[in-house]
């Protein structure tokens, strides 16, 4: 616990520097009645627990919900959900004073964590059950988490429920000490998601045909060289593909934009408002990535190429687009596979893979994405998991 109390107060020093200090020290107006506290880490985690969330809220009209992020993006996202009886903050840091406080406060009465957001203090402070909902757990972390002496078993001790979102990740969690009682169906929440219908405007569906577009979804560092490199390629053999880029981080725009002029490549930036008559867009904004997917008839999926783990294949497959993706795709391991064994993605590891793998979907764009769907099909029992859930939810 010394260990954890140590390396969390390095990390507290770094969050407090960057401002909203308050929020961060669990200093908020809180509402009043019994609460369930969510916390989920970002838009992602939180976008895939959405319709657990809604089916909970709906059924507990007794409760009151407090959700919390690390981002402002988030914070902002779940705010215009607009669900009822609900506040959205961003989270606090976990010392132990700031956690209790913030329990009290809130008078939270159970802890749903999401995904690998799980917070030893928090989690001890909870004086009803604690939920781990969608957890993932690489085996880096495993490891990590192993070092910390008996705090893990501690933690994981008072976990009522946790439904693990892959095999290895719940057999990691009973190794540090999940009682085999909390053990919950594997349940990937990303799988629940649904198209989101944002409709281009009349420029951008006039510029972007579906056929001749291709998107690089939530790339970082050392994706976009390959991407931009890909395109060149590309693009002698078929002039009119189209690069819609939106990268994971938009404040990496400035950084982007060079790469590509130092190809040769025209870009424009959605930011800026600028005509999208490029041979590159560049999507540097937050909350359109449905958008995006509309207008991509093909996929790939960033993250894979820079050591990252990728990221989900569940968005761009639910609007039917054919999906590519690079070496490294440990945080939807299942996912990968699933496509894989379906020969539902391409898998790719250079600028010419990628590029060849554009070319050879000029043909057969619309099959490949059908099979993604395909392999990708929700198999969670969204209702039987809800089901579980309100029950194990105290009475207000």
């Amino acid at each position: 616990m010394l260990l954890y109390r140590f390396l969390l107060s390095l990390f507290a020093t770094a969050v407090l520097t960057k401002g909203d200090v308050a929020a961060r020290l669990g200093h908020s107006v809180a509402a009043s009645g019994p609460h369930v506290w969510v916390h989920g880490a970002s838009n992602g985690e939180l976008n895939s627990a959405r319709p657990v969330l809604e089916k909970l809220i709906a059924e507990r009209s007794d409760l009151n919900w407090l959700i919390t992020c690390n981002t402002d993006t988030a914070r902002t996202m779940v705010a215009a959900w607009n669900l009822p009886r609900t506040s959205v903050r961003l989270a606090p840091v976990d010392l132990f004073w700031v956690a209790k406080r913030m329990l009290s406060d809130w008078d939270v009465r159970a802890h749903i964590a999401l995904e690998s957001e799980i917070w030893p203090h928090r989690t001890l402070a909870c004086q009803g059950p604690t939920i781990l909902l969608g957890a993932r757990m690489s085996a880096s972390t495993a490891r990590s988490w192993a070092k910390l002496g008996d705090l893990p078993q501690r933690v994981l001790e008072r976990v009522s429920f946790a439904s693990a979102q892959d095999v290895d990740t719940r057999d990691r969690l009973v190794e540090l000490g999940l009682p085999q009682t909390a053990i919950g169906p594997v349940a990937d929440l990303k799988a629940l998601y649904s198209p989101i219908n944002q409709a281009p405007d009349s420029a951008l569906q006039a510029t972007f045909q579906r056929n001749q577009t291709w998107l690089a979804a939530s790339t970082h560092e050392g994706d976009d060289e390959v991407v931009f490199d890909a395109h060149v390629e590309a693009i002698k053999q078929d002039p009119k593909l189209r690069l819609i880029l939106a990268p994971r981080h938009p404040k990496r725009a400035p950084d982007i934009l060079k790469l590509a002029q130092d190809r040769g490549l025209t870009v424009a930036r959605r930011s800026a408002d600028e005509p999208p008559e490029a041979q590159v867009y560049l999507a540097d904004t937050m909350g359109e990535m449905p958008m995006w997917y509309q207008l991509a008839g093909r996929v790939f999926i960033g993250g894979s190429l820079s050591d990252r783990g990728g990221h989900t294949p569940y968005e761009p497959a639910a609007f039917g687009a054919a999906l590519i993706h690079g070496p490294d795709m440990a945080n939807f391991s299942a996912a990968r596979d699933r496509l894989a064994k379906a020969n539902a993605a391409k898998e790719v590891s250079t600028p010419q893979g990628l590029a060849d793998a554009l070319i050879a979907l000029n043909h057969g764009q619309v099959e490949m994405g059908q099979k993604a769907q395909s392999a990708l099909r929700v198999e969670t029992d969204l209702d039987g998991l809800c089901k579980t859930l309100l029950e194990i939810l105290p009475n207000a």
